[in-house]
Formats: C-alpha cells, structure tokens, sequence
C-alpha cells in the first residue's frame, strides 16, 4: 500500500520580505498617531492649565463687582465702606492697591461669625518667586469689620507673572481711572455704572490683555437721610 504524501507551500523569501515592509509601514504608522495624540495631550493640559488660574480670578473679579455694596451717607460705613479706585492705599495692607471696595460676597461659617459683606482689595506684589518676570496678583480679604484692633486680613494669590492690572469705571459718559465715592480725591460719590480690568501678562505685551467688563446694578445714594419714630 503506497501513501502519498500531500504536497507543503510555504512563502517565498519575497513573500516574506514583502510582509515585513507592510508591518514595519503600519507600525511606523500607529507609532506617528501615537506620539501626535501624546503631543496634542501635552499641549492641550498645558493650555487648561495656564487658563485656569485666570479663569479663577476672572470668576472672583466678576463675583467682587457685582456684589458691591453701596456706599452709605454719614460717618458710620462700618460695614457698607466706600468704593475707590486708583493707587490708594489700604488699612492694614502694605503695598498701594488697585481697588478698594465692599462686597457681600463673605461666606457664613461657623469658624467666621461675621456678616457676608467683607472688604476685598486687589493689589500687585513682588513674585514669591525670584525667577518671575512679572508680580503677584493678590486678593486681599478683611472679614472682621467690627473689630476694634488692626483688621486681622487674608491675602489669596490670584495671578503671578502679571506686569499691570488697571481698573477703570464709567461715569455714564466716559471711563474714569481713578474713583473715590468718598469725595476726597474725585466728586463722585456713587457707585460706576460699570467697571473694566485690564490685566497685562508680564512677556506677553503682543497678545493683549486680559479684559474684563462688569456693569454695576446698585442703587445710588443720595442725600437724604433715614430716620425712624417711635
């Protein structure tokens, strides 16, 4: 009885070659997506990162303005202070100030038995860090406004890297870069129909800066007085 062996094929040695050119061209291939997509990960966390710190103070500048408490007529403005704008200086804060105002914006703790209306100012300061181009944004907050010592004030870092931050107000028909509803250095005693920040990025002049625009919904004041009868 004969057995037949059935006839083995293989691949030739081009057949093989030619499978190997197509794998290496596929993992080439995979290997160039893989890095691109690693590359646009990199950049895009860089991006949300560099734009939420300005976000956040963005959030905080908004959220100050809008909840600014009118000035009161009289000397007593204990806990409804005046609203100044300028290089002013500030109880109990070192450096000279950009802004100066009273806002009910105080979260109510048990750890902070104050009313929600605290004293924030926004200043720039010298970098904690040496190597920074530009200062420190600070968000200074005094929430003890009865006290009858220096104000005990807590001081939040907004931005770094900032070369300006200016504030300007609007009186109805123009921008003003200086308000004291005080009357000391300017007439106008009541609040701004709305407030602009321009915040410029130190090493970044050629791409603008950060603006911020807030109409101000406040009730003016006036003259009269209140009084109440028994």
């Amino acid at each position: 009885m004969k057995i037949k062996a059935n006839n083995l094929q293989a691949f030739t040695l081009v057949e093989m070659i030619l499978a190997i050119g197509v794998a290496a061209i596929v993992l080439i291939a995979v290997n160039g997506v893989l890095f691109a997509a690693l590359h646009l990960r990199d950049a895009t966390s860089e991006v949300v990162d560099a734009a939420a710190p300005i976000d956040q103070t963005a959030t905080f500048l908004r959220r100050d303005l809008q909840c600014i408490v009118t000035p009161t007529n009289g000397t007593s403005k204990v806990l409804s202070g005046d609203f100044r704008v300028g290089n002013i200086s500030s109880l109990g804060v070192t450096e000279p100030v950009a802004i100066e105002m009273f806002t009910a914006t105080g979260a109510l703790s048990a750890n902070a038995p104050w009313a929600d209306i605290q004293r924030v100012t926004y200043a720039l300061k010298p970098p904690a860090d040496p190597a920074s181009t530009g200062k420190d944004l600070i968000r200074s907050v005094t929430r003890n406004l009865l006290t009858m010592t220096t104000p005990e004030i807590e001081e939040q870092l907004m931005l770094s890297d900032v070369a300006t931050i200016k504030f300007s107000c609007y009186d109805g028909a123009q921008w003003q870069d200086t308000w004291d509803t005080t009357g000391a250095t300017t007439s106008n005693t009541n609040l701004p129909l709305a407030v602009r920040v321009d915040i410029q990025m130190a090493g970044k002049s050629d791409a603008g800066p950060i603006e911020l625009l807030v109409p101000i919904d406040a009730v003016a004041r006036t003259n009269m007085v209140l009084t109440s009868t028994q």
